[in-house]
């Protein structure tokens, strides 16, 4: 099994030092009834992005005529099924970077951070996460019991699997192309966020938490169901749990990932839980 340390594996370089290039950087974005919210987002999605994947989930306003107005060189994806879940997985079918980042539709999460989940895979890290809970992170959309249920569910994934996570259902993501293609994802709600983390974690990958704020949503009402969405979430740990716990050893890495965060006082080195 290979060494879980972010140090273990080099960065790639940006620029054409050495007869190197930067690598592609692909955004996807799940949307459902967002043409409100769009102009915040899309206006600001840096530079360094060079493929923009907006997923459109049945929308019945005008969500795909407001994002090919501002972004011409978008590729729209109709999504055929239902949930964000899916969304997000047929949005990584099309994506083409050696870079693919979540960015959610809705004005919470800061396409100026993108560039801090580059950093970090650039780093060496295969999964750069998301957390409002490291230090320079936070949340202005949190309610109380959102907050009492995510650490729950947060301290039984970290005792389960021997993790060591700050935040657990929080969708801002990037991947390392190998990284995406090691492991797969198979549910259609916001239990995709969990389930990534799970996997990141039964896979061996090395995660690197990146400091994070979240934003209330612009317009409109989010589709998150705190008790069901919560529950779901439950039953994908204790799922993945047992799958992880009796799988066969040559079907599943054993040893997860630890991850720690970006500016921490260390060397930036993660060690095996």
């Amino acid at each position: 099994m290979r060494d879980s340390s972010v140090c273990a594996y080099p960065a790639k370089a940006v620029g054409s030092d050495g007869g190197r290039t930067a690598p592609t950087v692909s955004v996807v974005i799940p949307t459902m009834n967002e043409a409100a919210n769009l102009p915040h987002v899309l206006n600001r999605i840096p530079a360094l992005v060079t493929e923009l994947i907006i997923v459109d989930g049945h929308s019945t306003d005008d969500t795909v005529t407001v994002a090919r107005a501002l972004r011409p060189d978008a590729r729209i994806v109709h999504q055929t099924g239902r949930g964000k879940g899916d969304a997000i997985v047929c949005g990584f079918e099309a994506a083409t970077g050696d870079i693919v980042v979540m960015l959610d539709g809705d004005g919470s999460t800061d396409p100026a951070e993108i560039a801090s989940f580059v950093a970090a895979l650039l780093g060496g890290a295969d999964l750069a996460k998301g957390s409002r809970f490291a230090i320079g992170g936070g949340s202005r959309d949190l309610t109380l019991w959102r907050q009492l249920g995510n650490s729950c569910l947060n301290r039984m994934v970290n005792v389960l699997f021997g993790t060591r996570y700050t935040d657990l259902c929080y969708g801002y993501n990037a991947f390392s192309r190998e990284a995406l293609e090691r492991i797969s994802f198979t549910c259609k709600g916001f239990e995709i966020e969990a389930l990534i983390t799970v996997r990141a974690a039964c896979a061996g990958l090395v995660v690197l938490e990146v400091p994070s704020v979240e934003h209330p949503r612009l317009f409109g009402e989010s589709n998150l169901r705190p008790v069901t969405d919560g529950l779901r979430i439950l039953s994908v740990i204790l799922r993945e749990w047992a799958r992880w716990r009796f799988a066969r050893a040559d079907a599943m890495v054993s040893v997860p990932a630890a991850p720690v965060m970006i500016g921490s006082p260390a060397t930036g080195e993660a060690s095996s839980s």
